[in-house]
């Protein structure tokens, strides 16, 4: 859990991650912590969230929980209710709930779609819309997570790459509406990801991981503690003039165009 910062840059300041409860988005929930801000985490699954939230405890941070839907709006807004009620206003807004499978356009079913959709996208419209009444103004940021899919077409994953080209230009749109408030909006793209279930899931043999790094300028998987950097970056003093930018975070990945398909995981 390494960070290349050393000091605490968001003493007083207070987080809330949704998919915080695994992942990418328990890493940046993490970091967060060690810079002094109070941390929400919020997910599906309670006892995800109860286990990272007893991490960052047990190294002396502040963590509360929050088990909801990002689908379901009602639950988001109360969610974000409770936090405001027990920490203040919110300073840093992390959208990282996401669901995938693949499946080609024709083998897939309508709701099978529309659960990406939901969970990406409306996920995300959900969580920052219902936010918006929390945020400090001025001086919020808000930080979704996207993908290449965004603006790279990528075979058996159409669902993937509409739900987070949405994403890219809501987050975008935000940074325009909201940025008069003060409120910074930012994407962050991840590449592969070492020590995560979508990498144990699409690279799952050393022969597959190795096609994979190949594919990859850098020649190696990303890991989670240089997004939770990137995403500590964007929410610091640092960046208090960048808003609207997608920040790719992929070791060149989609400047090339991988040799390994979907199809050859599956």
């Amino acid at each position: 859990m390494a960070s290349v910062f050393r000091d605490h840059l968001l003493t007083g300041k207070n987080a809330f991650v949704t998919g915080g409860g695994s992942g990418i988005g328990q890493r940046m929930a993490e970091r967060f912590a060690e810079h002094g801000a109070s941390v929400t985490l919020a997910g599906r699954k309670q006892e995800k969230l109860d286990a990272a939230a007893a991490i960052i405890r047990s190294s002396g941070g502040t963590a509360a929980t929050c088990a909801l839907d990002v689908r379901d709006y009602a639950a988001v807004e109360a969610a974000l209710q409770k936090t405001r009620d027990q920490f203040g206003e919110i300073d840093i807004l992390v959208c990282g709930a996401a669901g995938n499978f693949p499946a080609p356009v024709v083998g897939m079913s309508a709701n099978g779609f529309k659960s990406v959709i939901d969970i990406d996208l409306l996920g995300t419209f959900n969580t920052c819309r219902a936010a918006y009444a929390h945020l400090r103004k001025p001086g919020a940021s808000v930080i979704s997570i996207s993908a290449s899919h965004a603006f790279i077409p990528i075979a058996h994953q159409a669902h993937v790459c509409a739900a987070k080209a949405g994403v890219d230009l809501l987050t975008r749109t935000l940074a325009i509406e909201w940025g008069p408030d003060g409120i910074r909006a930012n994407c962050i793209t991840p590449g592969p990801t070492d020590d995560t279930e979508g990498m144990r899931r699409l690279a799952p043999t050393p022969e597959i991981r190795h096609r994979v790094e190949q594919g990859v300028p850098l020649r190696r998987f990303g890991t989670k503690d240089e997004l939770a950097d990137l995403a500590l970056f964007l929410c610091s003093n640092a960046a208090a003039y960048i808003t609207g930018a997608v920040y790719v975070c992929d070791g060149g990945q989609s400047l090339v165009r991988s040799s390994l398909s979907l199809t050859e995981t599956h």
